[in-house]
């Protein structure tokens, strides 16, 4: 299904690829975005799988490239979701942990590396 990066809504049309400045009826982003397209990946160089594209400063502003094709995605997997509960796992891992804080100087210093 192609949605919306944003919002998650579903973009319905009769063309194959939303134009340039379309945008989505829900939120009023850009469709025709990286982070709206199947070749991003945050996790590559140029945060896009086909090495040969240009530098992209606002992925989710419109673009002109001729590469893009709209991602079929879960509308209700967002990848916002996945930092969230990175995050959230990470507070509770040291939640627990002393809140009390390390002794400062030359004390400190004997604390930790003794005598």
């Amino acid at each position: 299904m192609k949605v919306c990066h944003r919002c998650g809504r579903e973009w319905v049309s009769d063309k194959k690829q939303p134009s340039v400045k379309d945008f989505c009826d829900g939120c009023t982003a850009y469709l025709h975005c990286c982070l709206n397209c199947r070749f991003h990946d945050k996790r590559v160089h140029n945060e896009c799988l086909i090495p040969t594209t240009e530098w992209v400063a606002d992925r989710a502003g419109c673009n002109f490239c001729d590469e893009f094709e709209f991602a079929d995605r879960d509308p209700k997997a967002k990848d916002g979701d996945a930092e969230d509960r990175a995050r959230e796992s990470v507070h509770d891992l040291f939640a627990n942990a002393d809140e009390k804080p390390a002794p400062k100087g030359a004390e400190g210093f004997k604390k930790l590396f003794g005598d």
